[in-house]
């Protein structure tokens, strides 16, 4: 059974419906040009909609040490999720310098990654420290968040690392990752109803149809 992370997320009352779907990280994006971005004030609030034994996973993007070390000591983030064009050692030393576990964004183009470089590139980062990796869509000029899909047949089947799958996804495609060799999945643009507002149907659909577990059997998780 898949893990799932909803991100992207701006909203209390959305946080508190992925909490009650069972969902098993909920992500906070420390982007300002992104249309999802949170504030610190904003992001301490929301993290109050958090519970035990859900992660908070805070996404950043080529982030100075000073505001990472802002957002770690003023939120109650678990993970920190590297967005940008981070180095493994650049990586492990800003995890290293709040204490976090921390996972890599790489973002896969078809026209330059292939199974074997993607394996390569997972393995450099595996011995810098990484927890996870995330593979989501190139954009030439954006950061995640694009709402597009890359070419699944990349994903290699022997990573040394979990793998989290993002780019794309919605609750209409999201059974199609079944067989995908991946620990999780990562979702945004696919459950809302306008860039970091969340649709609930959408939610609840996403949830459903990726494990094949209706919504009400989990909401017996929110607590």
């Amino acid at each position: 059974m898949k893990k799932l992370k909803y991100c992207g997320l701006t909203r209390r009352e959305d946080i508190q419906q992925a909490v009650a779907l069972g969902v098993d990280a909920i992500g906070l994006v420390f982007y300002p040009p992104s249309p999802r971005a949170v504030s610190i004030e904003q992001a301490k609030q929301l993290a109050q909609a958090v519970p035990a034994f859900t992660s908070l996973v805070a996404l950043v993007v080529n982030i100075s040490d000073d505001e990472l070390m802002t957002i770690a000591k003023g939120v109650a983030v678990d993970v920190i999720q590297f967005h940008g064009d981070e180095s493994p050692d650049e990586c492990q030393r800003q995890g290293s310098l709040v204490n976090k576990r921390w996972i890599k964004a790489l973002r896969i183009d078809a026209t330059r990654h292939t199974p074997t470089s993607i394996l390569a590139l997972i393995r450099e980062y595996q011995m810098a420290g990484a927890s996870s990796i995330l593979l989501d869509a190139y954009h030439a000029d954006k950061f995640g968040g694009t709402g597009e899909r890359f070419d699944w047949s990349l994903i290699p089947t022997d990573s040394p690392l979990p793998i989290i799958l993002a780019g794309g996804l919605t609750p209409d495609n999201v059974a199609m990752t079944a067989d995908l060799p991946v620990y999780a999945l990562d979702v945004s643009g696919g459950i809302e109803s306008a860039k970091g507002i969340k649709d609930a149907h959408k939610m609840a659909e996403f949830a459903k149809n990726a494990n094949g577990i209706s919504a009400n059997k989990n909401a017996s998780k929110n607590c």
